[in-house]
């Protein structure tokens, strides 16, 4: 009787989770999106393509910065555009305020997200007792801050 709970509530899981995101083929992505996003990443490899909150969205990497994601809408508009940053690409501002309000703390991953012409910073800190998830504006002001 565990047994069946348990795989019940799995099933149903797995099947919420897919509401979320679906993974798709690129030849399901309308001609629209790939022409912008092959236009804004014309050097992104490793594409893999899903659908997220009705937006199609990439996941892949380049060059000099590896893992970026990039949502659009139907009509091909960069809606988001996520990637991974070194700690030396952070504004000094936030460089700044870790140091000072941060002490103890060390910079674990940093992502740039910028949505339409706002750019804010995910910073993962890290401590010997606990770690934080803070999300900066580009003059290093606190927007958000949780445990991670």
């Amino acid at each position: 009787m565990k047994r069946n709970i348990f795989i019940i509530a799995f099933s149903l899981l797995l099947a919420h989770g897919a509401g979320f995101a679906q993974n798709i083929p690129q030849s399901q992505v309308p001609s629209v999106v790939l022409n912008h996003f092959k236009q804004t990443f014309p050097k992104a490899y490793d594409v893999e393509w899903e659908i997220k909150n009705n937006q199609y969205c990439a996941e892949f990497e380049m060059k000099l910065s590896k893992d970026h994601e990039a949502c659009y809408d139907n009509s091909g508009k960069l809606l988001k555009h996520k990637e991974d940053v070194t700690k030396r690409k952070l504004p000094a501002a936030i460089r700044s305020v870790i140091k000072n309000d941060f002490n103890g703390y060390r910079v674990d991953d940093v992502k740039k997200i910028t949505t339409g012409n706002t750019i804010q910073y995910s910073v993962e800190l890290q401590s010997l007792k606990e770690e934080l998830k803070v999300h900066f504006d580009e003059k290093g002001t606190v927007l958000k801050q949780q445990a991670d």
